[in-house]
């Protein structure tokens, strides 16, 4: 299994390892698609089989681009493309 691993960073500035905190949503997306080999169209198309909404190639453009995209929809992405999400809060950045 694959993961996505989500810090929440104070500052948003800073590179740890081949994570990037200035990646935004879009790009982690398609960073994801890439490597399944995966089009937008046809993962729209598994995320309408899968949650009985329609999702079409447009509309998820618009949501990674406007950064509007649910919780609950990138967690069904992250499904559908064999992924996890986790997040760390960090005890430093917690102010513990």
């Amino acid at each position: 299994m694959n993961y996505i691993h989500i810090l929440y960073n104070i500052i948003h500035t800073q590179s740890i390892g081949m994570y990037n905190f200035n990646m935004n949503v879009k790009e982690e997306v398609k960073i994801m698609l890439t490597s399944k080999s995966m089009t937008l169209t046809k993962l729209a198309e598994k995320m309408t089989e899968l949650s009985g909404k329609n999702y079409s190639q447009s509309l998820l453009s618009h949501k990674l681009t406007s950064e509007s995209l649910r919780y609950s929809e990138m967690k069904l992405i992250c499904k559908i493309l064999g992924y996890r999400i986790y997040i760390d809060f960090d005890e430093i950045r917690l102010g513990r």
